[in-house]
């Protein structure tokens, strides 16, 4: 039995949203591609490292990681069975030994205490209900001395992605204040002061964050990406009528005509890509 505190978003990720993450598995990890490298880069990952993959959906880095930790292994937690039904698949058509799934929220899971050498996350550390709880539980599962690494989104209007997108959905790009009160959600983590009072408070230090600034390949073309975002939760609970979806189908048709590349449809993105240490040696 699963322990989720996150319920809407184990919900969500269980449901349409994670089938639809599981069953385009590369292309979305086509639009993460770019944030790999700086990623396991900066986790530092050793041949002989434990290393924990917090939201790991498709399983992309975890397996990275893996091969990293060629003597150690990789831990990949998500909310979502049907995603990391995806990671199992993947890894085993790789042959990777040294690296296993777990469904989970991380705000709870009953990690091992200081199981873990490196924590990572490309992007799946903004969704929780607790964030405090959530890192406490992962300074927890590192051993002292531990490193953190992680992505996350900056703010709103440093998107290309995200302004294109909802431009061509809605007709404008919500507001959105980094500083307001917490809520869970792709921007939640925008603000550097408030990653920065998270971490300290969950017992992390020597704490920095760098500004990444990935191409975002969201299809092979113009057809191919605009079928996959509207395929998200988001664009879905937008779009609920049918001429609605119509509207929406040629607005973003033609915005995203002016993204097309011969590497496929490329957006801007704006990361931080933030480290930290558990306290001790």
């Amino acid at each position: 039995m699963h322990a989720f505190v996150n319920v809407e978003q184990a919900e969500a990720w269980n449901g349409p949203e994670g089938t639809h993450w599981a069953e385009h598995a590369a292309q979305w990890d086509a639009v993460s591609a770019e944030l790999n490298e700086p990623l396991l880069a900066a986790g530092g990952i050793k041949p002989d490292d434990r290393v924990l993959d917090l939201g790991c959906g498709n399983g992309q880095s975890t397996r990275l990681a893996a091969r990293r930790a060629r003597d150690g292994y990789a831990l990949g937690v998500d909310l979502s069975g049907p995603m990391l039904r995806t990671a199992r698949a993947h890894a085993a058509d790789e042959g990777l030994t040294n690296v296993r799934f777990e469904q989970g929220d991380a705000q709870v899971h009953p990690f091992p205490p200081g199981e873990f050498d490196v924590a990572l996350s490309r992007g799946g550390l903004t969704f929780f209900a607790n964030p405090g709880a959530a890192f406490t539980n992962i300074a927890h599962a590192l051993r002292p001395g531990g490193r953190l690494a992680f992505t996350c989104a900056r703010a709103v209007d440093e998107q290309q992605w995200f302004t294109v997108f909802m431009t061509a959905l809605v007709g404008r790009v919500p507001r959105i204040d980094p500083t307001a009160p917490y809520e869970p959600g792709m921007f939640s983590l925008a603000d550097t002061q408030r990653v920065e009072e998270l971490l300290t408070t969950a017992g992390f230090r020597d704490i920095t964050m760098t500004g990444v600034d990935p191409a975002m390949t969201y299809g092979r073309d113009v057809a191919d990406a605009t079928q996959l975002v509207l395929g998200t939760g988001p664009a879905r609970a937008l779009l609920d009528d049918v001429d609605a979806a119509t509207r929406a189908r040629a607005a973003l048709t033609t915005a995203l005509s002016a993204y097309e590349h011969p590497d496929g449809v490329q957006l801007k993105g704006a990361f931080w890509l933030v480290t930290a240490v558990t306290g001790g040696k």
